[in-house]
């Protein structure tokens, strides 16, 4: 009869259970520790639930991280009573974190689309008691988020509410290519040299600007065209058009950072999909995309 052969490994006692796995970066982890640590001192906890103090406002919508720090550093941050300036500092669950006096709970991220209508304005309130925009979002999240950028209170379209800090900043940048494009009515035919301008660039009182695109609609009226542009400046859209001799009628944003107003009427608002939420991570996108839209 065939013996079993032998492996040298020793049976495991009797009770004995297995060693939980531990990963490749926990590993590295104890290994850069291990250099640091003295003998006596505790060990850290790989797992653990404390994150660091900007992190934390950042996900409460408060700013990004990197402005964190200088609320940070300038004392305007407590924990449990406490005014903390320790750049790196961690906080556990539990911990009560105050900025300005306001006690900060940081949810779950939210990232809510409004189609905004005529005659809203984009502040969190107002002292001359006008319509905000915050009150056709008021009942999308327990979390508090802020509207992304501005919008004119005539103007009408796509708005992006969030409490993701960095999210924020990131789509409010120039670089990371964040492009909206408006439906636009003037009040007379727009001449085709003209949109060819638009794109070559037009001197405003704040500097050139040109629009990445400009185009007529298809199948509408001469005095409807469509413009892609990614600055962030103040009635950017509006002051090129007069410039160049026309009167904006209306303006309606229909696209903003790849998102359409496709299901989405007037006056409501939706949560985006974990797939448009990994999409507006990434760090740039393609040109071309008006034409696309429009034809």
């Amino acid at each position: 009869m065939r013996q079993p052969k032998k492996t040298g490994a020793k049976p495991k006692a009797s009770g004995a259970k297995d060693a939980p796995k531990v990963s490749a970066r926990d590993k590295r982890k104890y290994i850069d520790y291990k250099i640091k640590v003295k003998k006596g001192d505790p060990l850290p906890s790989f797992r653990e639930d404390a994150i660091r103090l900007n992190k934390f406002l950042s996900n409460a919508g408060i700013c990004s991280r990197r402005e964190a720090d200088v609320l940070i550093q300038t004392g305007v941050v407590s924990i449990n009573g406490v005014i903390v300036t320790e750049m790196g500092y961690k906080i556990k669950p539990g911990d009560v974190v105050q900025y300005d006096g306001e006690t900060i709970n940081a949810g779950t991220k939210r990232y809510v689309l409004l189609n905004k209508p005529k005659g809203y304005i984009t502040t969190l309130d107002d002292a001359r008691g006008r319509k905000t925009v915050m009150t056709l979002v008021s009942k999308a999240c327990r979390e508090q988020i802020f509207p992304v950028g501005r919008m004119e209170r005539d103007t009408t379209g796509l708005m992006l509410f969030t409490n993701d800090g960095d999210m924020m900043k990131k789509l409010m940048h120039p670089r990371y290519h964040a492009r909206k494009i408006y439906h636009i009515e003037t009040n007379k035919a727009v001449a085709r040299e003209d949109l060819e301008k638009m794109t070559r660039g037009v001197d405003l009182e704040d500097g050139r600007f040109r629009a990445e695109e400009a185009s007529f609609v298809e199948g509408g009226q001469s005095n409807e065209i469509g413009i892609e542009i990614r600055s962030g400046k103040n009635q950017v859209v509006r002051r090129l058009l007069e410039a160049l001799g026309y009167q904006v009628i209306k303006l309606d944003r229909v696209v903003y950072a790849g998102l359409t107003k496709k299901d989405l009427p007037r006056g409501y608002y939706r949560h985006l999909t974990e797939q448009e939420i990994a999409f507006l991570k990434m760090s740039k996108w393609k040109n071309g995309f008006l034409l696309a839209y429009l034809s």
